[in-house]
């Protein structure tokens, strides 16, 4: 069970540096932190970080008051730590990053695929480790388990009204789009995709081994 959190904890990181890769590249966010992103545009109480951790508070209290007497105390516990640590590991990818600045648009298209693959593969290595959710996936299984709607379309939902809610706020207090472009819809795309072709290679390779 240590070996499986230290996994866990090893592809939160990782999908922190996609986070990062993604917002360096200047052309939008994965559709979960767009919101934050935004915010962090206009007001400066928070960091980018620090908004992507109340955003993942804001989750995981949707999901209890959902779930009510289903949900397991030690999975919102466990959650609820991981929403503030991803948001400070985020912060500290960025900071990692310092020294990536792409000027030209296919170096920041680049970037951007770079961190669309890295977020990727921060995912499935915590898919693989099979000890937690991100508060954001386990909110859009609580949706699902309530509606009665399929999880893949709840998700779908919720990305587009991430990246609809974003592009009000850029609009709106910034004048243009910042945390919402291009990159967002193609991370929304891209990042799935990717989860599979990880997944479909580890199979393989572990077929071969055994």
């Amino acid at each position: 069970m240590i070996k499986r959190y230290a996994i866990f904890l090893a592809g939160l990181f990782v999908a922190s540096l996609g986070v990062a890769f993604s917002t360096k590249a200047g052309l939008g966010t994965s559709p979960v932190a767009s919101v934050p992103y935004s915010i962090s545009l206009v007001n400066h109480a928070l960091s980018f970080g620090g908004w992507l951790n109340l955003l993942g508070l804001v989750q995981v209290a949707v999901q209890v008051a959902l779930l009510r007497r289903r949900c397991k105390p030690l999975e919102i516990i466990v959650q609820t730590a991981v929403a503030l640590l991803f948001g400070s590991l985020t912060d500290f990818s960025c900071k990692l990053l310092g020294c990536v600045n792409p000027v030209s648009y296919p170096a920041r298209f680049a970037v951007m695929l770079i961190g669309g693959c890295v977020l990727a593969l921060g995912i499935w290595i915590q898919y693989r480790a099979g000890v937690a959710m991100m508060p954001g996936e386990a909110m859009n299984r609580a949706v699902s388990i309530v509606t009665g709607k399929r999880y893949e379309n709840v998700k779908v939902f919720f990305d587009v009204m991430y990246i609809v809610v974003a592009t009000l706020i850029c609009l709106i207090f910034v004048g243009r789009l910042s945390g919402v472009r291009e990159g967002s819809v193609i991370a929304a795309i891209l990042v799935g995709n990717m989860v599979k072709v990880y997944n479909r290679a580890f199979d393989r390779f572990a077929g071969r081994r055994a």
